[in-house]
């Protein structure tokens, strides 16, 4: 997977987004995990979709992160989200991703390494060292 990042604001996701830019690499905005529930999927959609605009010429890929409530991942394919990650019952797993490739969306149970921005004080430099050292 290119390097992924963690993300809990629009300001996190225009850093992410910024450094990729500058990088010329694509990218993996990855939401906090249960996101889809707190957030909710128009929240995070609308804040990738802002962050994106900013620099059209990054490929990003966004995951919402479920947790283990089906609901969530329904609603967020729904909402039109792409990617989702789902950690519930395996059984339920593949049937979302039945239900997402309706959508052409996928789901993803796998955790995702990524770097965290919660709490972080320069988000665009912990980006840009981040994907020097994962864009490959």
């Amino acid at each position: 997977m290119r390097a992924a990042i963690r993300i809990h604001s629009l300001a996190d996701a225009r850093a992410a987004v910024q450094a990729a830019h500058e990088r010329g690499v694509k990218l993996v905005l990855v939401s906090a995990p249960d996101a889809g529930g707190y957030a909710g999927a128009a929240w995070f959609d609308q804040v990738v979709r802002q962050a994106a605009a900013d620099h059209p010429d990054v490929a990003v890929t966004a995951v919402l992160d479920c947790g283990d409530a089906p609901g969530h991942v329904l609603a967020a394919l729904r909402q039109g989200v792409k990617a989702v990650r789902f950690t519930g019952d395996p059984s339920l797993a593949e049937r979302l991703a039945d239900i997402a490739s309706a959508y052409a969306a996928t789901v993803t149970t796998a955790p995702v390494e990524a770097l965290d921005l919660r709490g972080t004080r320069d988000a665009l430099a912990a980006c840009r060292d981040w994907l020097a050292r994962h864009d490959g």
